[in-house]
């Protein structure tokens, strides 16, 4: 069981890392798909945008959620009383609302209809990144 386990866990991290990967680039795509100016370019986006949605960041997403519930389920006795498990289930949940919110910009710009400034997809950019951080530090040092 233990060998199952330690398969799941590497499963889980594989797919967080591309998650996070898509996560990270998405959002960079929108910064620079608000600020230009020519067809050709926003068309351009709009594929790139479409395609790192549908071909990475989804699929991502499922693989890291997915074997993460798998691996819950093996160590949940271990684990469940644990306030740190809960605090990072909470930026499990943050982090899913953020991908479906990347989603919906992704439909947004495919319509050319940017519902926000540059300077709001610069911020929005970051909110992974502090994500993460939370995470790792939950996992790694177990401070609760």
């Amino acid at each position: 069981m233990a060998g199952a386990y330690l398969w799941l866990k590497a499963f889980h991290i594989i797919g967080v890392v591309t998650w996070f990967a898509a996560m990270f680039y998405l959002p960079r795509l929108f910064v620079y798909h608000s600020s230009t100016e020519d067809e050709a370019g926003r068309e351009r986006f709009k594929m790139m945008e479409d395609k790192l949605y549908r071909i990475i960041m989804r699929p991502s997403m499922f693989v890291a959620v997915g074997f993460g519930l798998w691996t819950l389920w093996f160590s949940w006795d271990a684990f469940a009383t644990t306030v740190w498990l809960w605090i990072k289930l909470a930026g499990v949940v943050l982090l899913l609302g953020y991908h479906h919110y990347c989603a919906r910009l992704v439909r947004a710009f495919a319509n050319d209809a940017s519902p926000h400034s540059e300077r709001f997809y610069r911020i929005f950019n970051e909110a992974p990144a502090l994500l993460l951080i939370l995470i790792v530090i939950l996992v790694v040092v177990k401070p609760f």
